[in-house]
Formats: structure tokens, C-alpha cells, sequence
């Protein structure tokens, strides 16, 4: 059962509130219909219930609130807008990556696509689907978790009459399994047709809570639709000849030229505009709306009498707890959910070309001139760049890590904001760091077997401090794709990362090599040897080596400023959590 108790948004300035004080119930093994015109506050209204716009009221999900379900997919399947995916990726792909933060198996994703009668365009983009096309794909996500309850937004958008009527029938049919199904939509015909309830609303506030057999007597009523060039004339005709044989007839004016007729037959209106010469492009017998403003009239005993619900109206929104936004809670599966994210588009395998062709052109260059040292040549990093290839494209693939939660939200379908649950961050952090350190393999492999073929195996020689640069190397790849990852995930925008990674070389490292151009009194010769005496169990010896190594590569100006952005971005980001849990 969802209960959804005097909702009230928070009104903008200067503007009422989109949702005023509404009560309603949507009973398990039922389908209900949330109806209103545009802009009567139907998608407010699903947003407060999903708490994803402040306001006051409660909803409750089988007796809980939503920030109170362990894993809300289950319980709830919402469809919001467009599909939230990127563009780029496909339909199945997309499905696969939501099925890792659902925690159901990815063929899952198989048998919703074939449930919705998209198996044959799975590998179509998102961003090439039709509106219909698209729709079904956001009912998939919705269905993903085999949620109990379905709060759809006008779910029947840009699909055919097929798809429509097989839509209602997969409705019915959930709701035939004991679910609730709440569903919004501007057509009064539909909802008295395909729905069991209907709630009628109109600028946010309740007009009606009906039964969908109460609903067609009470607020449809038959009309003649009529379309002529002469409307105003056959308008003052009808009412003239209403009035003269004293039967209640209303006559509505529409656009278009179009009559909308209460009380009346196509025969009598036929009749009036032959008698008179005025020509009728149009004729026909139609259901229509009674109205928002009417009043719900009882069709039973005591007919005539206001039906009015108290207990929607008992609760005033001063007595009820205020709505709060609750961030999103990160994947079930969140390694799972972050490899599908970065290898479901093409954006990191362009990259990773993108830097090996670079770095691979710009090795043979430095090895022709000669000048270069060997690690900066097979590095393909000039003295003229602030920051090898490599780095960069690191740092731009862990920039990019945080697109699809801010720009596409593909965890929330609808709702939450951007995840920050700690093990998020550590699968981002750790398949960046992954691919950052595949990278730099690659790069360094490439530029050896090109400058082999080009010049010879002369220039090729193993140096004796190969562990220090190999550590300083992966050092700077994956310091530049976590600094882009951070920084993306504090400022939530792809090009903050970015910015982050080149401010390192541009910004940072002239700072840290002023501080530590001025003559020194002491040095850190010794480190490893007094590490050793303050670890307990004993490291072996050898292991000074390496602790040297790595110290080397901190002390170094552009590995210090490195690790000084990182604690700084670390830092920001776990402020900006936490200040993000407090407020809400």
C-alpha cells in the first residue's frame, strides 16, 4: 500500500506551492490513476513522495518511508522523464550497468528487453531511440529490481495505441500479482478506462478520490463535438432553440472553430444548422471531463449532495514532519556497477588510443633529437608539456568517472541525488587506478618497440634505478587519475577534473620548488632506518630500498605537489559528504 499524507512543496519565491496539503491511497492489486492537467502538479507530487524536492508530508511504502527501505529498487520502480543514461550507451548496456546498482543479475537486463519488445534494438544507443522507444526502455529500468510498487510519470508519452493498450494490460497485470501501481496522466478517458482508482487533482490540492466506476458517472458526461466556420452563429442558434423548447442545454466554445455541446444529440444539432444554411465540417458523439471546479456529485443515495473526503483534509501541514532529500545510496555491487559504467562507451578506449598515439609519435620524435633522457623519451613527455600524455588522459578518464551520476543519473531513475556511499568511491578509485597503471604499461611498451623499429636496439638500456623510475611512473598515472576523480566528484563537473590534473605541474609544483629552493640546515638521510625501529614486527632490510624509493619519489616537486592535491581533494571531498548529510 502506498500513503501519501499532506504533501506540501516548498513554494519558490514569489510563487504558490506546486503541491498544497494532498492525501490519497494507492491499495495493492489496484491501478491508480493520478489525474490532472498539465501543470496541475502531478510530477511535484511523485517528487515528494520519492523525496526529491523539499516540502512537508509523508509517504509511506508498505507502512515505511522511502529513506527507510534497505534497497529502494526493490520496492520501488520509478519512471521520470527520459531514460537517465548516457547517450552513447546501449540499451543493453544500460540495463546491465543499473542491474550491478540494483544487486539483480545482469540478465536480468535480457529478459526486460524482451519483455518490453525491445530485444531487437539492445544494441541501438540511447540517444537514438524514438520517445516511444524510450519510454520502454525507462519502464524497464523501472521494472529491473521487481519492485512492489510503481510510480510512473505519464508512462503512455509518445507511444502508439498498441503499445499503449499493451502497457495497461502489463499494469493490470502487476497489480494482478498484489502490487500498487500509481501512474499520472492528462486524459480523463484512459484513466476511467485503463485504471481501478482515480485521484483527481488541480493545482495541487485533491478535487476527487474515486473509484473508476464512480469517476465515469460522476465527472464524464457525453457531448457532441462539432467543427464549423460559422461557430459563433450555430452556437447562438442552439442555445436560442434550447431555451425556446426549454431543455438544458450548454454549448462551449473551443479553438479551432469547435463546439463542445452538453445536453444535447448530433440529430438536433444536424437539424438546427440545416434549417438555418450554416455548413458542419464536423459531427460527432464524444466523452469529455466535467471539469476540475465542478463538484463530485454522488450517483447513489443522496444524490446531489458534495462528496467531499474528510480524512484527506485532517491533516494540516503544520502537524506533519517536513520532507528532507536523502542522497541515493551508492550500487549493491559497486565494482560490478563502475567497469560496466566505464567500458559501456567508447569514450575510455578513444582516450586510451588517443594517448598512445600520441605518446608514440612524440617518443620517436625526442629519440631522433637525442637530447631527451631516456625515461622522458619513452615516456613521450617534452619539456615543453606541463604533463606527459599519459597523465593527462589518466587524469581525463578519472575526470570523467563521475559523468554518468551527475550529468545522466543513472543510479537514482528518478530519484536521490549524487551517490557518495564510501564504497562507490573506492570502486572508482580503484578500476581508475587499474586502468591509469594499463596505461602507462602500454605506453612505455609501445614507445619501446617504435623507437626499437625506427632506430635500432642501441638506444634501448635498461637503467639501473628501473624500480625508482617504474615506481615514479605509475606514481604520476594513477596521482592524475585519482586527482581528476576527486576533483570531479567535489565540483560535479568533468572539466574540474581536468583542470585539476593540469594545475598540478602549472600551479602547484613552482610553489613547492620556491619552499624547497632555500637552503636547508637538515636532511632526511636516515628515514628508512628509523621507520624500521618504530615498526613492529621487524621489515627486512631490504625493504629500505623500496621505502627509500618511495620517499624519493614524494620528496620530488612534482610527486610532492601530487600528494598535496590529493590530501586537499581527499579533504574537500569528504567535507562536502558530510556537510551534504548534515544539511539533509
Amino acid at each position: 500500500m502506498l500513503q501519501a499524507i499532506g504533501l506540501t512543496s516548498a513554494p519558490r519565491r514569489g510563487l504558490p506551492a506546486d503541491v498544497r496539503d494532498l492525501t490519497f491511497e494507492a491499495l495493492p492489486g489496484h491501478v491508480t490513476a493520478l489525474l490532472g492537467a498539465p501543470g496541475s502538479g502531478k510530477t511535484a507530487a511523485l517528487r515528494l513522495m520519492l523525496e526529491l524536492d523539499p516540502g512537508r508530508g509523508v509517504t509511506y511504502f508498505r507502512g515505511r518511508p522511502l529513506h527507510r527501505i534497505p534497497h529502494p529498487a526493490r520496492e520501488v520502480g520509478v519512471l521520470l522523464g527520459d531514460v537517465p543514461g548516457h547517450p552513447a550507451r546501449t540499451a543493453r548496456g544500460q540495463l546491465r550497468m543499473l542491474c550491478a546498482a540494483a544487486g539483480v543479475p545482469a540478465s536480468r537486463a535480457d529478459e526486460l528487453l524482451e519483455a518490453v519488445g525491445l530485444a531487437a534494438l539492445r544494441d541501438q544507443r540511447v540517444g537514438t531511440l524514438s520517445v516511444g522507444m524510450d519510454r520502454l526502455l525507462a519502464l524497464a529500468s523501472a521494472l529491473l529490481g521487481d519492485p512492489h510498487t510503481l510510480l510512473l510519470d505519464d508512462p503512455a508519452e509518445g507511444l502508439s495505441l498498441r503499445e499503449e493498450n499493451w502497457l495497461h494490460g502489463l499494469l493490470r497485470a502487476h497489480a494482478a500479482q498484489g502490487g500498487t501501481v500509481l501512474y499520472t496522466t492528462t486524459d480523463p478517458k484512459a484513466a476511467a478506462w485503463a485504471a481501478d482508482h482515480v485521484v483527481t487533482i488541480d493545482g495541487g490540492r485533491l478535487v476527487a478520490d474515486q473509484s473508476a466506476d464512480d469517476f465515469s458517472r460522476t465527472r464524464l458526461r457525453p457531448r457532441v463535438a462539432v467543427r464549423t466556420p460559422h461557430a459563433a452563429r450555430l452556437a447562438a442558434v442552439v442555445a436560442r432553440e434550447a431555451r425556446a423548447a426549454r431543455r438544458s442545454v450548454e454549448v462551449v466554445a473551443e479553438a479551432n472553430s469547435r463546439l463542445s455541446v452538453y445536453g444535447s444529440t448530433c440529430a438536433e444539432i444536424g437539424d438546427a444548422a440545416f434549417r438555418h444554411g450554416l455548413p458542419v465540417h464536423q459531427l460527432a458523439d464524444e466523452v469529455a471531463d466535467a471539469g476540475p471546479a465542478r463538484p463530485v456529485v454522488s450517483a447513489g443515495p443522496g444524490e446531489g449532495e458534495a462528496a467531499p473526503r474528510p480524512a484527506a483534509q485532517a491533516s494540516g501541514p503544520d502537524l506533519l514532519p517536513p520532507i528532507r532529500r536523502h542522497p541515493a545510496r551508492g550500487p549493491l555491487h559497486p565494482l560490478r556497477y563502475e567497469l560496466r559504467r566505464l567500458f559501456g562507451v567508447r569514450t575510455t578506449t578513444l582516450v586510451m588510443a588517443a594517448v598512445l598515439a600520441a605518446s608514440v609519435g612524440l617518443s620517436v620524435l625526442l629519440a631522433r633529437s637525442g637530447h631527451a633522457q631516456l625515461p622522458k623519451m619513452l615516456a613521450g613527455w617534452p619539456s615543453l608539456l606541463p604533463l606527459p600524455p599519459a597523465a593527462v588522459g589518466a587524469g581525463l578518464i578519472g575526470a570523467l568517472s563521475f559523468g554518468d551520476e551527475f550529468r545522466y543519473p543513472a543510479l537514482a531513475a528518478g530519484r536521490g541525488t549524487v551517490p557518495r556511499r564510501l564504497g562507490l568511491l573506492l570502486a572508482k578509485l580503484v578500476v581508475s587506478a587499474g586502468v591509469a597503471l594499463v596505461l602507462a604499461v602500454v605506453v612505455v611498451l609501445a614507445s619501446v618497440e617504435a623507437v626499437r623499429l625506427v632506430y635500432g636496439a642501441d638506444l634501448i638500456k635498461v637503467p639501473s634505478n628501473s624500480a625508482f623510475l617504474g615506481a615514479s611512473w605509475a606514481g604520476l598515472t594513477v596521482g592524475c587519475a585519482w586527482a581528476g576523480l576527486l576533483a570531479a566528484g567535489v565540483f560535479r563537473v568533468a572539466t574540474a577534473g581536468v583542470a585539476a590534473v593540469l594545475a598540478v605541474p602549472v600551479l602547484v609544483v613552482p610553489l613547492v620548488q620556491q619552499a624547497l629552493a632555500g637552503p636547508g640546515s637538515r636532511s632526511v638521510a636516515g628515514l628508512p632506518g628509523r621507520l624500521r625501529e618504530l615498526v613492529w614486527p621487524r621489515w627486512p632490510y631490504e625493504t629500505d630500498r623500496w621505502v627509500a624509493a618511495v620517499v624519493r619519489v614524494v620528496a620530488h616537486p612534482v610527486g610532492t605537489a601530487l600528494s598535496l592535491s590529493l590530501s586537499a581533494l581527499v579533504c574537500a571531498y569528504l567535507f562536502t559528504s558530510l556537510r551534504s548529510r548534515v544539511r539533509w
